[in-house]
């Protein structure tokens, strides 16, 4: 198996099972989609440096990207009302 495949696995295995485990990733992300991006977000570590990561911390860092993506989607869905009422709640007007 190359370094590539090895990444690869490891970080379609993590996603597979937030996915699995996260109903609310499941209803706002595409998961071949979001497989494809961590792939492509962590193969800018070298080798050396993913083996590094624990695979806890690993998994840490791909659901609190993953939460993100899918919370700032979110934002898409509201009405111009609804906009300012949330700008307003998060200045604290």
């Amino acid at each position: 198996m190359t370094l590539t495949t090895d990444r690869s696995t490891r970080i379609s295995k993590i996603v597979e099972t937030l996915f699995r485990d996260r109903e609310f990733l499941r209803d706002r992300l595409n998961q071949a989609k979001a497989t494809q991006e961590m792939i492509d977000l962590f193969g800018k570590f070298s080798p050396e440096e993913l083996r590094a990561i624990s695979d806890d911390d690993l998994t840490k860092r791909i659901n609190n990207i993953l939460t993100v993506d899918s919370v700032a989607g979110m934002l898409d869905d509201l009405t111009p009302e609804q906009i300012r009422m949330f700008d307003e709640a998060v200045e604290g007007r």
